[in-house]
């Protein structure tokens, strides 16, 4: 089977979903020529390694890091395997497209849903979860449109407020950095199930099971970390809350992706970042790891080489077979069917 490496074209998108070094562990691998210039990969590199440059798209199986941009919508194939962050629910015509196309796509988060592990999303959840927090801070500087407050505080003056909405890796990553800052943080998620193990970690944290919206309106920065498998995001947070928040708090959205948590949420670029509405700034890019894309594409290699070499020899586990959401013209995976209508 011939494995092809395509150049991401989304905006602000650099990563590469395999280095010269996996190439180097497997055959017949074809890269698009400048796939990994962004990240300091170049096509020398991967020629030395073994890669053929030409075009990926011709191969039986093609190895992605995002979802399809317009124009590759005709590239895939009937037959052909494709493996990238798709967002299915939260684009009608990507799914129209994928449709359309007949080949096979597997979705990299919800491969190892059948088990819950969700190996290959954990990675990019966590760079995420940190830069969450980072970008956060650089928005509420004034010259960002923030209210001008520094998170760690400074002596006697209170630090930040730091609400994070999820408890999973986002909201753990997130966690992690902003008790690093010294920041005053809630964690509020829809169960207590993973407060134990946090607060073992960072005990100078509220922890709350639901959402005291009171929190939220009086945070600097409320860090939206929330992930249904397959689904679209919940809309947990009205115009209302949002306006009810300090002019030049910030919100940064992660899930937007799948449609984020408020209903201000928006999906911008990495080249146009930020909007303010009812005065709050929004950051709300769907593909954040980009902006560290060599450390998140070294990530993303380590979690998708084992299933690129299973698929290779013809193989196919549970958490595999979990992530097929779209195969033949058919929607296969149940939640993206019931949200999709079909």
């Amino acid at each position: 089977m011939r494995i092809g490496v395509p150049r991401e074209i989304k905006d602000g998108e650099s990563r590469v979903a395999l280095t010269p070094a996996a190439v180097a562990q497997l055959k017949n691998v074809v890269v698009e020529p400048g796939a990994g210039i962004g990240v300091g990969f170049s096509d020398a590199a991967y020629a030395a390694a073994g890669a053929t440059l030409g075009n990926p798209w011709e191969c039986e199986l093609v190895v992605k890091v995002k979802e399809l941009q317009e124009p590759e919508y005709d590239r895939p194939r009937r037959g052909q395997v494709v493996c990238a962050f798709q967002q299915f629910t939260a684009d009608a015509e990507l799914l129209e497209a994928a449709l359309a196309s007949g080949a096979t796509f597997i979705v990299y988060h919800t491969v190892g849903q059948a088990s819950g592990r969700y190996p290959i999303l954990a990675p990019m959840s966590a760079i995420a979860g940190r830069l969450a927090v980072q970008i956060g801070a650089w928005c509420l500087q004034r010259q960002n449109g923030g209210s001008g407050v520094l998170l760690p505080g400074l002596d006697d003056l209170p630090p930040g407020k730091v609400v994070i909405i999820g408890a999973g890796t986002v909201g753990a990553n997130a966690l992690a950095v902003a008790h690093g800052l010294g920041a005053s943080i809630s964690v509020f998620a829809r169960s207590d199930r993973r407060f134990a193990a946090l607060r073992e970690r960072f005990p100078r944290t509220r922890y709350a099971a639901g959402l005291d919206l009171g929190a939220v309106t009086d945070a600097d920065l409320v860090i939206g970390g929330v992930f249904l498998p397959g689904s679209r995001s919940p809309k947990l947070l009205s115009r209302a809350t949002i306006a009810a928040m300090r002019p030049g708090s910030v919100l940064v959205d992660v899930g937007i992706d799948q449609g984020g948590i408020a209903e201000t949420s928006r999906a911008m670029t990495h080249s146009d970042p930020t909007y303010i509405a009812e005065g709050v700034v929004h950051y709300c890019v769907p593909n954040m790891p980009a902006a560290c894309p060599r450390t998140a594409s070294l990530a993303l290699e380590r979690a998708v080489l084992p299933y690129v070499r299973m698929l290779a020899n013809g193989q196919m586990d549970a958490d595999l077979q979990s992530g097929i959401q779209v195969a033949a013209g058919k929607v296969t995976h149940a939640e993206l069917a019931r949200q999709a209508g079909r």
